[in-house]
């Protein structure tokens, strides 16, 4: 007598023939459609509110659609998970396919709201959130390695300019387990399994399509006792940057511009590093000898030449670096001349604590992201000034890679990497 086949392989053989079609998208994503742009909630459904009280505000999420992905914009949030994916697909129709069902999964976990009935043969779920999940509780951004530009997808000739394979810097100690990926997906929020909930849903809904490469869960501290978190090392991180609010200078710092094709509009150059701190012998070096290597306070995040946080340095009366060495991180990353302001990226990092290491040292760090209009004359340029800063000593950059933020999806018709791939 013929064997029947197991539960376990119908279920494989229909995540891997059925996972992308519209049917299986909406029983795999399984949240009712909402406005686009919904009150902001908590992971238990109730209104997010301003904190003004610790200095820590929830800042609403931006919205899902527009011309860029909302996630790029936003200051980094309390949770998120960084995680790069090998595709499996292996043609243009496939990867078409793939690109609308991410669209459709995180278009509706943004969105939140009661579950679809699933039918009796798909699961309603993680259950993570409960009956109900929350409303505009999650950002994302989809990026793409250079590996997708192959002839397997017929999109060699729409590569962006400068994307490529991360090489490594005098300093690296790059490990092949921690670098590259056809996709890097990162999503954030304020809540732990709004996040956790959402990784799991992309990876239910593209199951035969990609698989992960690496992945690692990253966080932001709390402003301490104001303004920009802190990182592992006890020092502000982020400070500055492009504005923001400036549509001039989102366009020549973020936006990716001339000299690219066309569908890119809208998109950024997204640099992933996984930076490891060596915490502990880092926790033995005097804070005066820690703050020259920064060229801030460790306490109030000024540059030493006094201010406050946001003061800019004042390099024109320290020339000779007596106050802010000259080899300090934030003078050699950026010295604010007219030659280098150029240069300048938008940073969006995540601590990281990974547990330990094999034998036995704290393995923490900075998931260091940054978003470019020119990865060569910004990240690249920026990262060949520091070689050999005094911060090498203790730390050290193990994986990463290079990837382009695909433009955003301008509305509910829309899906993500639609003008390079129609």
């Amino acid at each position: 007598m013929k064997s029947q086949p197991s539960r376990r392989t119908m279920l494989r053989a229909g995540a891997v023939t059925g996972g992308l079609g519209a049917a299986a998208v909406a029983a795999a994503t399984g949240h009712a459609a909402a406005a686009d742009d919904p009150t902001p909630t908590t992971a238990s459904g109730g209104p997010r509110v301003t904190s003004a009280g610790d200095g820590n505000p929830w800042r609403p999420l931006r919205p899902f659609h527009g011309a860029h992905q909302g996630g790029i914009l936003g200051d980094p949030l309390p949770a998120a998970t960084i995680v790069a994916f090998d595709l499996t697909v292996t043609d243009a129709a496939r990867l078409t396919a793939l690109f609308r069902t991410l669209t459709t999964t995180l278009r509706s976990l943004t969105a939140g709201g009661t579950p679809r009935s699933p039918g009796i043969t798909t699961t309603d779920g993680t259950g993570l959130l409960g009956p109900s999940a929350p409303a505009r509780a999650l950002e994302s951004v989809v990026a793409v390695g250079p590996g997708v530009f192959t002839d397997r997808f017929s999109l060699a000739d729409a590569k962006p300019k400068h994307l490529r394979t991360m090489t490594a810097f005098p300093n690296d100690q790059l490990d092949a387990a921690w670098c590259g990926g056809d996709l890097l997906i990162t999503l954030q929020g304020h809540d732990r399994d709004v996040v956790t909930n959402a990784l799991r849903e992309v990876c239910r809904a593209t199951r035969g399509s990609m698989q992960i490469r690496w992945k690692q869960d990253g966080f932001t501290s709390s402003p301490r006792p104001t303004g920009h978190p802190r990182n592992l090392l006890g020092f502000k991180d982020g400070i500055a940057g492009p504005d923001t609010s400036d549509d001039k200078e989102l366009g020549s710092l973020v936006w990716a511009g001339s000299g690219e094709p066309g569908w890119a509009a809208g998109g950024s150059y997204y640099v992933m590093r996984r930076i490891r701190m060596l915490v502990e012998f880092w926790d033995r070096v005097s804070t005066s000898e820690q703050e020259r290597m920064f060229g801030r306070r460790k306490d109030s995040g000024c540059p030493l030449t006094g201010g406050a946080e946001n003061s800019a340095p004042d390099y024109h009366n320290d020339p000779n670096g007596n106050a802010i060495p000259l080899d300090s991180h934030i003078r050699m990353a950026n010295p604010r001349t007219d030659k280098t302001a150029a240069s300048q990226f938008l940073r969006r990092s995540y601590s990281y604590d990974a547990g330990v290491d094999p034998v036995g040292n704290l393995d923490m760090g900075l998931m260091f992201g940054g978003f470019n209009a020119d990865l060569d004359r910004q990240f690249v340029a920026v990262q060949r000034r520091l070689v050999d800063e005094p911060l090498v000593d203790y730390i050290t950059p193990v994986g990463g890679g290079y990837f382009f933020a695909l433009p955003g999806v301008r509305n509910r018709h829309d899906f993500y990497g639609s003008a390079l791939l129609t």
